[in-house]
């Protein structure tokens, strides 16, 4: 019997149980707990919180009250509630990766296979069933790419401005959604019409050509249509009213913990960035508003050229601006690599890259860069060596697999709108649609 949709979610939810029950075990009879401490973290929020109490009382929570809110049931239910919560989003990941692809009207064997690339990676099904909620967001962004095309743009606004919220990395993706939302793809009661994938895409452009020159002049013409308008206000109503709301419950300490704090987050900590390293040696000093500047331009650089080159190629812009946005950014966690390990499925069956050569490159390159610094971060933090010049290198070699690896995605990438405009479909008699 072939692998089909059914039996790779039953076996995936299967996995992810046994896994939450194994790690229950592990914390209860080994020294190295399986769950996530920023699990814990969670939790002690959400206790502080069914008692009617701030959960910024609990040092550490830098998240929206809403993820402790979400996650009462561990202090009233089972202590385990949140990574079930967390790995249900896991599995509703895979499950959007599949509608995206099959909107486009990718194969139903394809998408399986794209869809079991998320589920059955050891990275991501570890993470929900640790305790991470990571997979709360993964899902929502997919689901708002999803409601992009199927026309719902005002759903997706609430959607997005309740996830910029929640997690404030998003706000990147503004822009591109804004350029996508072009009048002459999205009309008021209007559904928009999807270029579905093929398997000859083999003379998919690359580049913009001069249709797509005079498309980028048309939007910039066009930039305040009235859908456009409506989905940042929308998005920035539902924004700023949970943060209004949560601002009157709890005070400063609420907008700086959840939100400020993640804009000029400066962690002195070893991480993969490398930008820890001077930061560590400064950390008792203010930083110049040069240094800031020069670890800020080139993300905000990198971004803004991703927009504006592939925005109209949604889903495949949401990726590469994570890469790089993960890439260059002042401080990176290992949990950062789910935001575009959701996204890579959505893209793949419009990636000419092979695995034998490109594929198997990318993984042992980005794999072996990782480890050898985990080896380095290994010697400083259980054996006190002094490594920080090392492990500072091997931050430097890393950044530069990522860039290796962004490269070989856009390199291999298939450039392919998610939009036909309307200027060039029609009806034949019949009612199907066709493509002048």
């Amino acid at each position: 019997m072939g692998i089909n949709f059914q039996s790779v979610l039953i076996f995936s939810t299967i996995l992810r149980v046994l896994l939450i029950l194994y790690g229950d075990w592990q914390d209860s009879h080994m020294e190295v707990r399986y769950t996530d401490v920023d699990y814990l973290v969670f939790s002690d929020a959400a206790t502080l919180m069914s008692f009617g109490e701030s959960p910024f009382k609990r040092t550490t929570y830098r998240y929206s009250p809403l993820l402790a809110f979400l996650l009462i049931p561990n202090a009233v239910f089972h202590h385990s509630w949140g990574k079930y919560l967390f790995s249900a989003a896991d599995l509703l990941v895979g499950y959007l990766i599949r509608s995206i692809l099959k909107l486009r009207g990718v194969p139903e064997k394809i998408c399986t296979y794209c869809m079991m690339a998320w589920l059955f990676n050891p990275f991501t099904f570890t993470i929900g069933t640790r305790g991470n909620c990571e997979p709360l967001v993964c899902a929502v962004i997919l689901w708002i790419i999803t409601c992009i095309m199927r026309g719902k743009v005002y759903q997706a606004a609430i959607w997005y401005g309740l996830i910029v919220h929640f997690r404030i990395y998003p706000i990147i993706y503004a822009l591109p959604i804004i350029l996508v939302l072009d009048p002459r793809v999205i009309q008021s009661g209007q559904k928009p019409t999807l270029v579905n994938w093929s398997s000859d895409q083999e003379k998919s452009p690359q580049r913009l050509n001069d249709t797509d020159l005079k498309s980028l002049w048309t939007v910039l013409v066009s930039f305040f249509s009235g859908t456009r308008i409506l989905f940042g206000l929308i998005s920035g109503a539902v924004f700023f009213g949970f943060t209004g709301l949560f601002y009157y419950l709890y005070g400063w300490e609420f907008l700086h913990e959840a939100l400020l704090y993640h804009l000029t987050r400066t962690d002195p900590r070893h991480n993969f960035s490398i930008y820890f390293y001077h930061i560590y040696l400064h950390y008792e000093h203010e930083l110049s508003i040069l240094e800031k500047l020069v670890s800020f331009l080139p993300q905000f650089t990198v971004q803004l050229l991703l927009m504006f080159k592939y925005a109209l190629d949604l889903p495949f812009c949401f990726l590469v601006q994570t890469v790089a946005f993960v890439a260059f950014n002042k401080v990176i966690t290992a949990q950062y690599f789910v935001w575009f390990f959701s996204l890579i499925p959505v893209v793949l069956p419009w990636s000419k890259m092979k695995m034998k050569w490109e594929g198997l490159s990318c993984i042992v390159i980005w794999m072996g860069t990782q480890l050898h610094w985990l080896m380095w971060g290994y010697l400083l933090e259980f054996k006190g060596k002094n490594v920080f010049l090392p492990l500072w290198i091997a931050s430097l070699l890393f950044l530069a697999a990522n860039c290796y690896v962004l490269i070989v995605i856009i390199c291999c990438h298939r450039y392919s709108p998610i939009f036909q405009h309307l200027s060039t479909t029609s009806r034949d008699s019949k009612g199907r649609l066709k493509v002048k």
